[in-house]
């Protein structure tokens, strides 16, 4: 499942300019979308409010009772999302680009996994919820630990990490049901809804401390993206211009880690967001460039957000988490990947 992502630096002038206007493009068009569904999240409701209503509200003009619904339910609950989804993709896209496998996400090598796990035991414990993102983190870290004893010490190859990572996700998601079981009814119930994948009753206090980070994890992510692609010409050429491979790996390693598990601490584990939208970002723009990469961010936290809005107002279920929404529209699309990367013409992600 070895497989190889285009390099910008390889690919002509003339191509390129092609590229940053259509990724151009796309990124005003999603910027749009973004700001229209954000409009649709802080409006609608069980209380409708007209969309410059909410957006006055937000910051504290208007009606009181607007204001207490749009401050303190939905916009926590919309940026959760907007933050989680920019979070997710990319890491996933980060990964990809690492691994040079378009299976890998942190949802399929077991991060979310060990974010879960982290997350799950500090809740089952009966401790604050402020520290569920250090216990993500941590998870997080744990699982790319084991993740790096099973498959690099044994210099297993690059395509069969993405296997690896499924038994370490698969281990570690057993963990959590036994802790679930075992800790006392009244600990683990919330621990059971968080590991649903939802953005129920998320709070500001989350949102500063979990969003904060990532927002700075994604502003490191763009400044070293150059990184990324002096890596993709292989290690031997990333040494010959000055760059230290396995040091520069590292780095961006834990980035995407960091990225993936502060986004399940803020939304729970919420599965596939990852994995599909670094590729839907190459179909629509081309290889990897720091452009496609911002294009990565935005369209994740728009599918988020989306899949969020649908499960709340116009699936017919009520309660549904949005974790299980991303799932049943992940789950064929990861089965699709699986059978390309089984034929042998495919063996490039572009």
């Amino acid at each position: 499942m070895t497989t190889t992502i285009t390099s910008p630096l390889r690919a002509p002038g003339s191509a390129r300019l092609r590229q940053r206007r259509r990724t151009l493009l796309l990124c005003l068009f999603t910027l749009a979308l973004l700001v229209t569904l954000t409009a649709v999240g802080l409006s609608t409701g069980e209380l409708s409010i007209p969309p410059l209503t909410a957006l006055r509200a937000l910051f504290g003009f208007g009606d009181s009772g607007d204001v207490l619904v749009v401050q303190q339910f939905r916009a926590p609950r919309v940026l959760a999302a907007l933050i989680a989804g920019a979070g997710l993709a990319v890491s996933g896209a980060l990964l990809q680009r690492l691994f040079r496998n378009p299976l890998a996400s942190p949802d399929v090598v077991g991060v979310t996994g060990g974010a879960s796990f982290g997350a799950v035991l500090l809740l089952a414990l009966g401790a604050s919820q402020l520290l569920v993102p250090l216990a993500a983190l941590g998870g997080g870290l744990i699982a790319a630990g084991l993740l790096g004893a099973f498959a690099w010490r044994s210099r297993a190859a690059v395509g069969r990490l993405v296997l690896v990572g499924l038994a370490v996700q698969s281990g570690l998601a057993a963990a959590v049901n036994l802790m679930i079981v075992r800790f006392p009814a009244e600990l683990a119930s919330s621990a059971l809804q968080w590991t649903t994948g939802s953005l129920y009753g998320r709070t500001w206090t989350e949102i500063w401390v979990g969003g904060g980070t990532i927002t700075v994890a994604l502003t490191a992510v763009l400044l070293l993206d150059r990184r990324v692609a002096v890596l993709d010409l292989g290690d031997d050429s990333a040494g010959g211009l000055g760059l230290r491979p396995d040091r520069a790996r590292l780095q961006l390693l834990l980035l995407a880690i960091t990225l993936a598990s502060l986004a399940a601490a803020l939304t729970g584990p919420v599965g596939f967001v990852a994995l599909a939208v670094p590729h839907l970002v190459r179909f629509l723009a081309g290889p990897p460039t720091p452009a496609t990469l911002a294009l990565c961010g935005l369209l994740g936290a728009v599918l988020l957000l989306g899949a969020d809005l649908t499960v709340l107002h116009l699936l017919p279920i009520a309660g549904l988490p949005v974790g299980a929404m991303t799932a049943t529209l992940g789950a064929p699309w990861l089965l699709v990947l699986m059978i390309r990367q089984g034929r042998p013409m495919n063996r490039s992600t572009r």
